[in-house]
């Protein structure tokens, strides 16, 4: 059985969620110091991009309506498989400034199917 697409929607908001509690008010030197948040951020950043990318593959027109959908994947991909060469000032940067825009796009999308009763 398929997932609803508003799960992986769900998944997306709750990611985004966690991270803004994780980080809380550090700033970017903090962020930078702290191996732990730096890895419960990137957890949850390939959380986000695995969910985009399953929502992608199963319901290809509800992923069309998710902006920079290809660039959030990438960022997912150099997470996992280039982990070496992740730069945290380009993690924090994507995490301040995409980060929020992702989310509420994330959940107009959600209310909106769940208004369809999809």
């Amino acid at each position: 059985m398929r997932r609803d697409p508003r799960a992986y929607l769900h998944d997306v908001i709750e990611a985004a969620d966690s991270i803004a509690r994780f980080v809380g008010d550090s700033d970017r030197i903090r962020y930078e110091s702290d191996a732990l948040l730096q890895a419960g951020v990137e957890r949850k950043f390939t959380i986000i991009g695995e969910a985009l990318s399953q929502l992608s593959k199963l319901y290809p027109d509800v992923a069309g309506r998710v902006a920079r959908l290809r660039e959030i994947s990438g960022f997912r991909n150099l997470l996992i498989h280039a982990y070496t060469s992740v730069d945290q000032r380009r993690v924090w940067t994507i995490m301040q400034q995409s980060l929020p825009e992702l989310r509420v796009s994330a959940k107009a999308l959600l209310d909106d199917l769940s208004n369809q009763g999809s």
